[in-house]
């Protein structure tokens, strides 16, 4: 291969792609949205307790029963729910639960009456709890929480004396990691796949389509020289985008991330394996739709089972063993690594890995891309 063709592809690809608002769009700006919009949306995750209604039917005369009251304050006092009464005299246990879906609240409690005389006279009694199973995390805070201190006041009821304590719950990997600075490898990872990947997919279909590869044959521009120039391309625009998101994260969000040197490799490997990905798609598609369509079916996948916005472990054992044959779980793991963990024995393995997969990529698409259709 001869630098100055690729030097001279690169020249013209990045002038068509800076005369592109769309391009740019996706390139440059969409990165900020991305980052913002999910900061928002989970820079608070696990920060804040989760409010628990609660309906507490074991009153007298006189207000609320003592015990009951003494149970609502050892739940508040976990800091993982913040207990708030219902004082809607319409709302019973028979409508509690249409009451909290209709408001939109997640979880709620209710005490029954004799909650206090059947706890000092050491009979059992059932609380009720109301859960939402589109809000994982709020119903498990509030079930850990109503469980923790039933088993507090079941063992002070009993005279026991607690043996095995469980100490304050930390992060992984430091205690000041949040959800945001898990989600910013992932997205970079998102960036990583997505902008090489539909650009070459489309590129190559339209290309031979309108015959412009046709008149690139007629050039001392060679099949590896012209998709090494993409290439490098990509990794520019990652080095760019994930400098965006990184920024944007650090100073929206105040995300704990490191910047290594160890990142390099990841930015620089992944564009060359998704641009090798997306080229060998687009090679074996006969049609624009039928190239859309194969790169569709690579890339949807990828994004949502490789760790960019959810966590691998969090899924099904069969689930998690499809994700490891993904080869954006690696780049964004291994981004992790270095990232958040320093543990650079793992990233290595991570990019022998991407880059084994990226090479035989290259060599595939070098092999079965043609200048012209036989």
């Amino acid at each position: 291969m001869r630098f100055s063709h690729i030097g001279a592809d690169f020249k013209v690809t990045a002038r068509s792609y800076l005369r592109n608002p769309v391009a740019l769009f996706f390139s440059l700006v969409f990165p900020i949205i991305l980052i913002g919009l999910f900061g928002l949306i989970f820079s608070s995750v696990g920060s804040t307790a989760t409010t628990l209604y609660v309906l507490n039917e074991d009153h007298n005369a006189t207000g609320y029963s003592p015990v009951s009251q003494q149970f609502l304050s050892a739940l508040n006092n976990t800091t993982i729910v913040h207990v708030t009464l219902v004082t809607d005299r319409s709302v019973t246990p028979s409508n509690f639960d249409t009451w909290l879906g209709q408001n939109d609240d997640p979880v709620g409690l209710v005490v029954p009456a004799g909650f206090q005389e059947n706890y000092l006279h050491h009979v059992p009694v059932n609380l009720t709890l109301f859960t939402n199973p589109s809000d994982a995390a709020s119903s498990g805070a509030a079930v850990g929480a109503v469980n923790g201190v039933a088993n507090g006041f079941n063992l002070r009821a009993a005279n026991g004396t607690p043996i095995i304590l469980l100490g304050p719950t930390r992060n992984v990997g430091s205690q000041i990691l949040t959800y945001i600075d898990f989600l910013i490898p992932g997205l970079i990872g998102f960036s990583i796949l997505t902008s090489p990947m539909f650009s070459m997919v489309d590129i190559t279909s339209s290309y031979r389509k309108e015959g412009i590869f046709r008149e690139l044959s007629l050039t001392p521009l060679s099949r590896a020289e012209w998709l090494t120039s993409r290439i490098l391309w990509y990794v520019l625009l990652t080095f760019v985008s994930a400098g965006i998101m990184i920024g944007a994260g650090v100073y929206l969000f105040r995300a704990h991330v490191g910047i290594t040197l160890g990142l390099l490799p990841f930015l620089m490997v992944g564009p060359f394996l998704f641009v090798s990905l997306g080229m060998l798609a687009g090679s074996v598609a006969k049609t624009p739709e039928s190239a859309a369509l194969i790169g569709n079916i690579i890339t949807f996948p990828m994004m949502f089972l490789s760790g960019t916005f959810f966590q691998v472990s969090s899924f099904p054992p069969g689930l998690q063993e499809f994700a490891h044959i993904l080869p954006l779980y690696y780049v964004i793991d291994g981004m992790n690594q270095v990232m958040l963990f320093s543990n650079n024995g793992r990233a290595l393995t991570d990019l022998v890995i991407v880059l084994a997969i990226a090479v035989v990529l290259f060599l595939l698409a070098v092999r079965l891309f043609k200048w012209r259709d036989e």
